[in-house]
């Protein structure tokens, strides 16, 4: 193992266990918390599982809010996100979230100062807890962490993109997978749910030869998946994940569709959050958006449902 990755590795596991003897204590708000996270540093589909449970939600007529810490944000303190807002008021993924759900989304360093808000400024039944796995500080209710045939494989951090070992999935209640992952991987006894990723891509950008670009945490599968959905794509460029684009991005992706003869652009939702009101300069353009199936989501809803109440009921 990297040495850098194996101190790093024994801070992680120093912190755990004084959160699981008590010696950290975590803070909790009065309404349940239902936390989504990963071990893995981004590209796991958070975003749109965290989408996908609140029209779950939605569809029981249940009330919640979201909180997160806005990642990339260049303000302080808990906010409320504005949908039309700009990511560097409340980070992209908020923003995007907070359209795609129509919920209060809170964003705050502090998930409690913000729940904590949230509790007097919204009537809500529940707290989605954004990307918190590792946000131990504030308690939760039900732990739900997406788990990606990459982190099988993978070397924690710097040498890799491992938050934490895959032991820690021990601490979940539900662990997300996709349909490449085998459950023998992981730790028993736990909640197995099943997703598949599609992508809702127009008929018309099918027959086409777009250029593709992306600023998010694991592009290639992006692309993996436009193609698998019969896209020809003519060229790609990748950025960093949550990249603000610039007048000169916008000058230099004008001249690679050129250069690759390509006939338009896709990118994702995040992406045209982080474009901003330069999108209009890349016409024609596509963001197809990412949707994330449950296999049945009615049953897995109903056992985390009743988990919280079973846990919300014991002294």
């Amino acid at each position: 193992m990297n040495p850098l990755s194996a101190i790093y590795g024994s801070v992680t596991k120093i912190r755990n266990r004084l959160y699981d003897r008590g010696t950290l204590r975590s803070q909790r708000l009065s309404r349940p918390v239902i936390s989504v996270g990963n071990i893995s540093a981004g590209g796991s589909g958070k975003t749109p599982f965290v989408i996908l449970l609140g029209d779950l939600l939605k569809q029981r007529g249940i009330r919640f809010d979201v909180l997160s810490r806005g990642y990339g944000r260049d303000t302080h303190g808990v906010l409320v996100v504005d949908p039309s807002g700009n990511p560097r008021q409340f980070g992209d993924e908020p923003i995007l979230i907070s359209q795609r759900l129509g919920c209060p989304v809170i964003v705050g360093e502090s998930r409690y100062e913000a729940g904590t808000f949230a509790e007097k400024t919204f009537n809500s039944g529940f707290h989605l807890l954004d990307d918190a796995f590792q946000h131990r500080s504030l308690a939760r209710n039900f732990d739900i962490v997406l788990f990606t045939s990459q982190d099988l494989n993978d070397d924690l951090l710097p040498a890799g993109r491992l938050r934490e070992p895959v032991s820690s999935l021990g601490r979940a209640d539900a662990i997300v997978l996709s349909e490449d992952v085998d459950a023998k991987y992981l730790p028993s006894g736990k909640l197995i749910w099943r997703v598949k990723r599609t992508l809702s891509i127009p008929q018309h950008v099918q027959s086409n030869s777009p250029f593709v670009f992306c600023g998010i945490a694991r592009p290639q599968s992006f692309l993996d998946q436009l193609r698998a959905a019969g896209i020809q794509v003519a060229g790609h460029k990748f950025y960093r994940d949550h990249h603000r684009y610039s007048e000169r991005d916008i000058t230099k992706l004008l001249a690679l569709r050129d250069f690759h003869n390509a006939d338009g652009f896709i990118t994702t939702q995040k992406d045209l959050i982080n474009l901003g009101p330069l999108y209009a300069r890349l016409a024609p353009i596509c963001f197809p958006p990412v949707n994330i199936e449950l296999t049945e989501p009615a049953d897995a809803l109903d056992t985390m449902l009743r988990v919280i109440a079973d846990r919300r009921s014991q002294p």
